[in-house]
């Protein structure tokens, strides 16, 4: 687990009055020290736990909080300035140096942040990709372990899809793409995932749901779908193979292959269909 994950793990207000605290820490110790041996260096850590864990808010009023303690112990330690402009100057100073770092932090984080997603996105059709959603079904198998909840695993392969592409260009064919991934979406639950495994094939997980929900939800999405073909005329059709799971006896590989044979059968009756199968694994 590295760092980014870690602190995503750690409850926010936990970390707010971590910082804040170690705020409080650090002024004790600058003026326990005195004012001529300087410590304002160390504020930027509980700033930059702030900052990185929290929020760029939270980092700016932690910003503000270690410049307002800085200058309260300065002057409590006795230092003496022979302008009261200084005084201010100094903490501006100190508060735009840690206002500085904060927004930067921020802004790495939140460009990691989008790195992350986009890692696990297909770049063209905006759906899971395989790497994200192995991860998403490994989970839902062992909630099947764990609770004996049912799930839904269907394999979803395009018909006559290279046909589009050979006649009517590489341009037709993503669009076709982006559409199914459109359509899937538009009849399928908040809770439910689409990824595109590669080419023209795509899975779509549905969690919670038995044999009869899962014949409903596909059957939809599959009249969705050749709805949407045959209103642009484009020749695609879709075999899809539907597993659903009630003990999650297989794991993920395990999972995949079985709805992609069931794919395959349905391929086998001629296309344009989708085979149902309910399994124990036994």
């Amino acid at each position: 687990m590295d760092l980014y994950t870690a602190f995503e793990k750690i409850k926010k207000p936990f970390l707010l009055a971590s910082g804040f605290f170690l705020i409080a820490v650090i002024g004790a110790i600058d003026y326990l020290s005195g004012y001529e041996l300087g410590v304002s260096v160390f504020y930027l850590i509980p700033i930059a736990l702030l900052a990185w864990a929290a929020g760029m808010w939270p980092g700016l009023i932690g910003s503000l909080a270690g410049a307002f303690v800085w200058g309260f112990v300065d002057v409590k330690s006795g230092h003496v300035y022979s302008s009261t402009f200084i005084m201010y100057w100094n903490g501006a100073t100190r508060f735009v140096i840690y206002a500085v770092m904060t927004l930067l932090l921020s802004f790495l984080k939140e460009s990691i942040r989008h790195e992350r997603e986009q890692s696990r996105i297909d770049y063209l059709t905006q759906a899971a990709n395989t790497r994200s959603f192995l991860e998403i079904l490994r989970i839902e198998i062992d909630r099947c372990r764990r609770y004996g909840r049912p799930f839904t695993l269907a394999y979803l392969d395009l018909d006559n899809f290279k046909e589009v592409n050979d006649s009517l260009g590489h341009t037709t064919g993503d669009t076709v793409l982006c559409t199914v991934v459109t359509v899937i979406r538009d009849n399928m639950r908040s809770t439910d995932t689409v990824a595109r495994l590669g080419g023209d094939e795509f899975a779509i997980l549905l969690p919670e749901t038995d044999l009869e929900a899962a014949r409903k939800a596909i059957l939809k999405i599959h009249s969705g779908l050749l709805a949407a073909m045959d209103g642009t005329g484009w020749p695609v059709t879709a075999s899809v193979g539907s597993l659903t799971c009630v003990d999650a006896a297989w794991d993920v590989d395990e999972c995949i292959r079985q709805a992609d044979d069931l794919m395959y059968a349905a391929k086998a009756k001629g296309k344009n269909t989708v085979v149902f199968s309910s399994s124990t694994s036994s």
